[in-house]
């Protein structure tokens, strides 16, 4: 009789760990286009200190972006999602892969394939989002 008084009356569910609204890609693209910026303010200095610190500032920002990307993975897209937009799978491992090019590279095209990639897990969250 004391559990039936206890139990909960309202049932909840959510499709990712938290409240909607924690997750956003914006984040990965805004640590991808700093990844981008860096590239280019390294081709027009070549000062070795500025390199060396610039090159440090890149990797930096590529690992937080991957962490991104990869928090979206694990945690907000789940199976309804990888059913409904198969190529997820291999878009998020191309957008990883894209983003450690970029943290080897000081080439700026690098840095935008990452961001290209990015701008495609994006519309597909916010796609998710709406249904």
């Amino acid at each position: 009789m004391l559990s039936r008084l206890f139990a909960p009356k309202v049932k909840v569910s959510a499709h990712c760990d938290l409240p909607c609204g924690v997750y956003d890609p914006a984040q990965a693209r805004i640590e991808a286009e700093s990844v981008k910026a860096v590239q280019e303010k390294m081709a027009a200095n070549d000062d070795p200190h500025f390199q060396a610190r610039a090159t440090v500032i890149k990797e930096q920002r590529a690992e937080l972006a991957k962490h991104h990307v990869s928090v979206l993975w694990s945690d907000y897209f789940k199976p309804p999602h990888f059913e409904k937009y198969p190529e997820l799978h291999v878009l998020v491992n191309d957008t990883l892969k894209a983003l450690s090019a970029a943290k080897a590279s000081t080439d700026p095209a690098t840095g935008q394939k990452a961001l290209d990639y990015i701008a495609q897990i994006d519309k597909i969250f916010w796609e998710t989002k709406k249904a």
